[in-house]
């Protein structure tokens, strides 16, 4: 069936499908948003995948949002075992994943019922009619068929038995059955294709590589892939949907790629070590959604990355500040809930003042709460959340691509003031793709770590006049030999001290030095706007995109608003709290319950109001848009 404004009914059968159509001219678009549904082992991740690297090479700019279940598998066709991509694409900056979806490919029933909220007016949607069953309309909710019963006639309907005609395309192969069905995907993807006008040469080249050893499956797979994309050209889908062409992006000139948040934290803390000439230790325990940095830093051992998977979470931290005594770069990875277990072992590292890399990739808590849905809700846990009085400094990523940069950064100030730094991303950033400009290493600015190896006057806490950073000594140095651990040190000579007024010195030198890393950051300047007016947009981590947009379709429209957001979390730079008093008003959208907002209020006395959404999906660009100017009008 193919369907506008007003659904209708044909049996697409081979020869109809083949027919010569009547074209529609291609529609130009500067942007599309499209989501792929189905069910978990549809491959909706695959497709989505594959889509983004084919618009990557066609020169768009882009992001990604993969959304998929926490269970491994859930039972088949229900809306709880839903997995999504999306992607947002076009000619212009792209910095959001999209807010309403331009189209929406719904595999089955729970699919259509669980994403078609997210579909705007008139909008391309494309099911597969071949899953409708009795049976699975039932699982997903439904009372009758909507493909049927005219209730989707507000958007451009396209249903296709994707199935059969997945199995008509392999008939002539080995396949079974069972095995032609988890092709439709690709089959799928080859209509997609014909409809954005994408190449299908680079996914056909990625199936052989995949497949090298199955070369019956690789071409089973090319072959549904092209019979999707001939279905495309020839049938009545030519004759309703011309197809939409969406042109590239002029780039600045050099090598890009599309990256991940989790490979650009990997490939970030490779070079950061490098940059600081030491090796990289990473250990770590597997937790969604941080998993993913421990499988590419797994690949990376002929860089010198040594990666250890530790039985538990507490292991897994200790291991990482033993590499760091024994002078390489510790570096430890988790979620929020492996976070609470790493605490003690966090204030371990500040006791012994060592250095100490520590990602937490968040998600929506608290406990085990949605494992694979997104949140910032860890900022109190990063700055206040150990015992004592025990700062560290936290960063936070606002991009795939920023995130390399962030890694960099975490690694130097460890080295430089030897302590631990917590990386904030979640799990957005981590499972999010965009296109990244690789960086010439060669022209970064290099921070060679420093050993002590002078005897002379050493003590393990002797600190440096400049950082107030303890000396780095490796175990095994003449004359070096020293204690180290979680209780208590003599300022004058490292031993182990329970005098009350040594306590009070050692508790106010360790926040010295983490106080003076905010004259080693640049200052805090508006991203958009200038330094005072009207209301401030106030953010850091992965609302940067939604806000970014926001603040830059108000300004168009003449409204007195500005953007500023934090990478350095804690210490705060040192002029944020002049530049937020230029503001009559501060609104900071967090997805979390008014983390930051606190921080902010608690610091600087400013009358910060909070925006939030602890849904476990990113901010639309519409949602802080209504938002800002509610404030402005009231």
């Amino acid at each position: 069936m193919v369907g506008g404004g007003e659904a209708w009914e044909r049996e697409l059968s081979t020869t109809a499908a083949m027919r010569l159509p009547v074209r529609l001219a291609r529609e130009m678009r500067d942007s599309a948003v499209v989501r792929f549904a189905g069910d978990s082992g549809d491959g909706m991740q695959l497709t989505g995948s594959q889509f983004t690297q084919t618009t990557a090479l066609a020169g768009n700019d882009l992001v990604t949002f993969p959304d998929f279940p926490a269970e491994i598998r859930a039972p088949a066709g229900t809306t709880y075992g839903v997995s999504a991509f999306q992607i947002n694409f076009g000619g212009q900056r792209i910095m959001t994943a999209g807010d309403q979806l331009d189209a929406l490919v719904a595999m089955n029933p729970a699919a259509l019922r669980v994403e078609l909220h997210d579909l705007q007016a008139k909008g391309l949607l494309i099911v597969d009619s071949g899953a409708f069953t009795e049976r699975n309309l039932r699982k997903a909710g439904y009372e009758t068929n909507p493909i049927v019963d005219r209730s989707l006639g507000d958007y451009q309907l396209i249903a296709i038995d994707i199935s059969r005609l997945t199995q008509e395309a392999l008939r002539e192969t080995d396949l079974s059955k069972k095995e032609a069905l988890r092709c439709k995907n690709l089959w799928t993807l080859g209509l997609v294709y014909w409809i954005y006008a994408r190449d299908r040469q680079p996914t056909i080249e990625w199936l052989r590589r995949k497949f090298a050893a199955r070369p019956d499956l690789a071409e089973a797979n090319i072959a549904a892939l092209n019979a999707g994309h001939v279905f495309a050209e020839s049938a009545e889908v030519a004759e309703r949907i011309g197809g939409y062409t969406v042109s590239g992006r002029p780039r600045a000139p050099g090598l890009y790629r599309t990256v991940t948040g989790g490979e650009a934290l990997a490939w970030g803390l490779v070079v950061g070590a490098d940059l600081a000439s030491l090796p990289l230790v990473f250990s770590s325990y597997p937790i969604t959604p941080a998993s993913p940095l421990l499988h590419t830093l797994a690949g990376l051992k002929e860089y010198g990355v040594v990666t250890f998977q530790a039985e538990d979470e507490i292991a897994a931290a200790c291991s990482a500040i033993g590499a760091s005594y024994a002078g390489a770069l510790g570096v430890t990875s988790s979620s929020g809930p492996g976070m609470a277990l790493k605490t003690e072992a966090l204030g371990l590292a500040i006791a012994t003042e060592l250095p100490l890399v520590v990602v937490n990739s968040q998600r929506a808590g608290p406990s085990t709460g949605m494992p694979t849905k997104t949140e910032q809700s860890d900022l109190y846990q990063a700055v206040y959340g150990r015992n004592a009085d025990s700062p560290l400094v936290v960063l936070a990523t606002r991009s795939p691509a920023d995130c390399f940069a962030v890694a960099v950064e975490a690694v130097r100030l460890a080295v430089k003031y030897m302590t631990p730094v917590i990386v904030l991303t979640d799990g957005y950033v981590a499972n999010a793709a965009e296109p990244w400009l690789i960086p010439d290493t060669a022209q970064l600015e290099r921070f060679p770590a420093r050993f002590r190896t002078d005897a002379d006057g050493f003590h393990p806490f002797l600190r440096d006049p400049e950082t107030l950073a303890r000396p780095w000594a490796k175990p095994g140095t003449p004359g070096l030999e020293h204690r180290i651990g979680g209780l208590e040190r003599a300022v004058d000579s490292g031993h182990i001290s329970y005098d009350p007024d040594n306590h009070h010195r050692m508790t106010e030198l360790r926040a010295a030095k983490i106080a003076r890393v905010a004259t080693d950051i640049p200052p805090q300047a508006c991203v958009l706007g200038d330094p005072n007016g009207q209301l401030a947009v106030v953010g850091w981590g992965s609302t940067y995109g939604p806000i970014n947009r926001a603040v830059a379709d108000l300004r168009a429209d003449g409204l007195d608003v500005a953007h500023i957001h934090l990478r350095h979390l804690w210490p705060l730079p040192d002029n944020l709290g002049q530049l937020l008093r230029g503001f009559a008003q501060v609104l900071v959208p967090e997805m979390n319950h008014g983390q930051l907002r606190t921080l902010l209020r608690a610091e600087y006395l400013v009358p910060a109001e909070g925006l939030n959404k602890v849904s476990g999906q990113p901010f639309r660009i519409a949602e802080i848009e209504a938002a800002v100017r509610r404030r402005l009008e009231s």
